[in-house]
């Protein structure tokens, strides 16, 4: 599987913090819907309908899903609403705790003894000491501008944990592909099937030769605010490019062959992946990493997965909710 995007796995093997004890899950509250746009119920055409996927990521077969209405964020989450996640509750982060992140090379703002190598099979990845959500970049980085850019280095433990103190939860991969699609059928993006409509940059991807050129055509070098470019039919923002994003379903590449012998599916969950570490999630959207030259998967049907514990400066996330009577909080917006 081509990783440009984000390397695969914990970068734990190269260093490790002694840091403080990440801790326990934030306790669950009650149900918070701010912030959230309402997705109707339907049953829609799941997959890759243009065959461009890679075969390994499980893009196939189309199949049909049938969805209850939801509810999910209109962006993904920013530094803002994550930092007073962090300051009600004291969490550390799994970045945090191993003391060291991925960091794309181009965008690393940190000294050369804190550079400690390159991720495996992905050079371009640097293992940078003391990258965190906070300094997503590296120490000499931080999010002082970036309040309302999507959170990175951010876990789908993190993310999880969030989920619980905010009173959401991740969506399924079903539910963010239906909600990416924005009420479009068989579309290759959330906007259609041209990238740049009438020449006008529609999302936040690489533009130039991956991975040492970027022209930021788009006005982009890495994160995007969180409310760039244009919402979808929903109302959702940058459901493509930007960040990954994560999703509650276990990843398999053999996923949609399993369920296309019994479609329609209603609402379907990904395989069980119990507590070990090493069973990779759903990540969705791409980032402003991806290229068609070598990561095709800013499409709305494009797929990936890493390890529940892996971070890396473009990987983010948004949170949803069951449909239900609102019962809001006060709490942040994502």
């Amino acid at each position: 599987m081509r990783q440009c995007c984000a390397p695969v796995g914990t970068i734990a093997p190269l260093h490790r913090d002694t840091g403080p004890a990440m801790p326990a899950r934030p306790r669950a509250t009650i149900r918070n819907t701010k912030g959230q746009v309402r997705i109707p119920g339907g049953t829609f055409a799941m997959g890759d309908a243009f065959d461009e996927g890679y075969p390994q990521d499980g893009e196939r077969p189309v199949h049909d899903v049938r969805l209850d209405p939801f509810l999910i964020d209109a962006t993904t989450v920013t530094n803002t609403a994550f930092a007073t996640f962090v300051k009600e509750t004291g969490y550390v982060t799994d970045a945090e705790q191993l003391g060291a992140s991925a960091v794309f090379h181009l965008t690393a703002k940190a000294r050369s003894g804190d550079v400690l190598g390159h991720a495996p099979e992905t050079p371009w990845w640097l293992v940078v000491r003391g990258a965190t959500w906070r300094h997503p970049y590296g120490p000499l980085s931080s999010i002082g501008t970036l309040q309302h850019h999507p959170v990175v280095q951010v876990s789908w433990n993190d993310a999880v944990a969030y989920c619980a103190w905010a009173g959401k939860r991740l969506p399924t991969e079903a539910e963010w592909e239906y909600a990416s699609r924005g009420g479009r059928a068989r579309g290759r993006y959330p906007w259609g099937d041209d990238l740049t409509p009438r020449g006008h940059w529609q999302c936040n991807i690489w533009q130039g030769a991956f991975p040492h050129t970027n022209s930021q055509e788009d006005g982009h070098l890495a994160t995007a605010p969180a409310k760039s470019f244009r919402p979808n039919g929903f109302g959702l923002w940058n459901t493509v490019g930007n960040v990954w994003e994560w999703c509650a379903d276990a990843f398999s590449a053999d996923t949609y062959a399993r369920r296309a012998a019994s479609e329609p599916v209603f609402d379907p969950r990904g395989p069980h992946a119990g507590s070990d570490q090493g069973t990779q999630r759903v990540m969705r959207g791409g980032s402003y990493l991806c290229h068609d030259s070598y990561c095709y998967r800013y499409r709305v049907a494009a797929r990936s997965g890493n390890t529940a514990d892996s971070a890396t400066a473009n990987i983010g996330f948004r949170c949803a909710n069951d449909l239900g009577p609102p019962e809001v909080r006060p709490g942040p917006s994502s």
